[in-house]
């Protein structure tokens, strides 16, 4: 899509980074976010204040990873482009360092279907990647197989990934994946979580296509 067909996406970027950041689902200027825009896409600049951004501080980055703007685009520029390339069902990515996903992510471990809404991310299970280096090649790699079939994953010792249809959508599902990590870790302190069957799963996931093809 070209940029001026996602009308309103650059100030939703800026307005949810800032609930984020208002609600402790990020701090600082940790985090970024981007959207799909003619062959390429628009993303978040690098270290800067989200409460001091605006629609024409985001930077455009084209298919070859050339950057437009007046800023330098997020240090993560690299596995937005990455998976804009591999996923054309996603048009929209956020990246937080939510502390509970963090958290999780930092014991190498993804979430498993301790409960149903696990399928929120398009899958059995919302997976963690293997750990590589902010910024680079190797972490989009990782970050592309760790997404495989999934609308999320963690990323090691990092934080979370979220793809959608938009910026708003893939916020949301970041709001979720947050929200299952912190209830995955509230039961591990208690004891093991029962996990729900593959099974259960394929059957919870056949419903969230019917729920959502829906009128």
């Amino acid at each position: 899509m070209d940029r001026h067909e996602k009308a309103g996406e650059d100030q939703a970027i800026i307005t949810l980074l800032l609930a984020a950041q208002r609600s402790g689902l990020n701090r600082g200027t940790s985090g970024n976010a981007s959207f799909r825009s003619g062959g390429g896409f628009v993303i978040t600049p690098s270290a800067m204040a989200y409460d001091r951004m605006a629609a024409t501080d985001l930077v455009a980055v084209d298919s070859e990873g050339l950057s437009t703007g007046l800023h330098r685009p997020s240090s993560e520029w690299l596995f937005h482009q990455r998976i804009y390339q591999h996923r054309a069902d996603v048009d929209a990515v956020i990246h937080l360092h939510s502390p509970a996903a963090t958290a999780l992510s930092t014991l190498r471990l993804g979430i498993p279907p301790f409960h149903y809404m696990v399928a929120v991310a398009g899958g059995i299970d919302i997976r963690c990647s293997r750990y590589a280096t902010f910024g680079t090649d190797e972490l989009a790699d990782e970050a592309i197989v760790a997404l495989t079939d999934r609308r999320a994953c963690l990323l090691a010792n990092h934080g979370l990934i979220a793809c959608g249809d938009s910026v708003n959508q893939a916020y949301q599902l970041a709001v979720e994946v947050e929200s299952l990590a912190e209830q995955y870790l509230l039961a591990r302190s208690v004891g093991e979580p029962v996990l729900l069957s593959e099974e259960e799963m394929h059957r919870v996931l056949a419903k969230f296509g019917d729920y959502r093809s829906t009128p």
